[in-house]
């Protein structure tokens, strides 16, 4: 496999933000009086549309306004004093560029708050494209991932999408190019092992996997 771009995902993937969207649920169902969730059950529960997250963590959603709640959690996540890059995404991202290979993120996260984010990590530089949504609801990333490699200009087998969920194999089937998943973000080593793509413990396992 010749790789000559790489589609990041951000949020834990780069970003190790697992714990601060567990918090940030877990404020918002006991706001309402319903249990919180542990690490374990968020991991094999979350995934996208995020509203059937919502609704398996136990929020009734028929009686909630989506647009509050989607805002509401942005609130509690970007307060969150836990948000850091994962151990070896510098390095990483400096690796790959040092190898000549593109760059570039696609996230469900909303452009502006993607965008500042990427600005406050100091990682911008690294990439050619920043691809976020235009709202705050997660609901999935697949045209824009069309969108994404149609800027790209180039044949899909040359482009990697490197993720930590589910979703983000199905936008890489959808798009053709492959994937590899990091099991260090907001879905267990055993929900990603389903979707039959390579998994990989840490991003620090990347470049030895690019050349094999």
């Amino acid at each position: 496999m010749h790789v000559r771009h790489i589609i990041w995902d951000w949020n834990g993937t780069l970003l190790d933000d697992t714990r601060a969207g567990l918090q940030a649920v877990n404020a918002m169902l006991e706001h309402r009086g319903l249990p919180a969730l542990d690490l374990t059950t968020y991991r094999e529960i979350f995934g996208f549309p995020v509203r059937t997250f919502y609704r398996s963590a136990g929020f009734k959603l028929e009686e909630e306004d989506w647009d509050a709640l989607a805002r509401e959690f942005h609130d509690y996540f970007q307060a969150d004093t836990t948000l850091r890059l994962h151990a070896h995404a510098v390095e990483v991202l400096e690796h790959i560029r040092r190898l000549g290979i593109g760059q570039s993120v696609l996230s469900a996260s909303e452009q502006t708050l993607l965008r500042t984010m990427l600005h406050d990590f100091g990682v911008t530089r690294f990439f050619e494209g920043v691809f976020g949504v235009d709202n705050l609801y997660g609901h999935s990333k697949l045209e824009l991932g069309r969108e994404l490699l149609a800027r790209l200009a180039l044949h899909p087998s040359a482009v990697l999408l490197v993720g930590d969920s589910l979703h983000d194999h199905e936008v890489a089937a959808d798009l053709g190019v492959a994937c590899v998943l990091i099991s260090q973000g907001h879905q267990s080593a055993a929900r990603l092992a389903r979707s039959g793509a390579p998994i990989l413990h840490s991003l620090a396992e990347l470049p030895v996997w690019l050349e094999d």
